[in-house]
């Protein structure tokens, strides 16, 4: 594979760029929104004993299926 100057400058470019504005402090860190944040921890927390079950026994069958046991 052929490196081309002018893509790794452009790439460097981009990086010291990018470096440069964070030191600024103009790259700020991305966070969840709290009401996203709280809708995905409630999702997590509900699951119930027939969804794990179910998950529990799919994946089952599909490694029974990998190693070619059903019959």
């Amino acid at each position: 594979m052929k490196v081309e100057p002018k893509v790794v400058a452009a790439i460097m470019g981009a990086i010291n760029l990018y470096l440069q504005a964070e030191r600024a402090g103009v790259v700020e860190e991305r966070r969840p929104e709290p009401e996203i944040r709280a809708v995905a921890e409630r999702v997590v927390c509900g699951s119930s004993p027939w969804v794990i079950a179910g998950r529990q026994a799919a994946m089952e069958m599909r490694r029974l299926w990998q190693m070619r046991l059903v019959r």
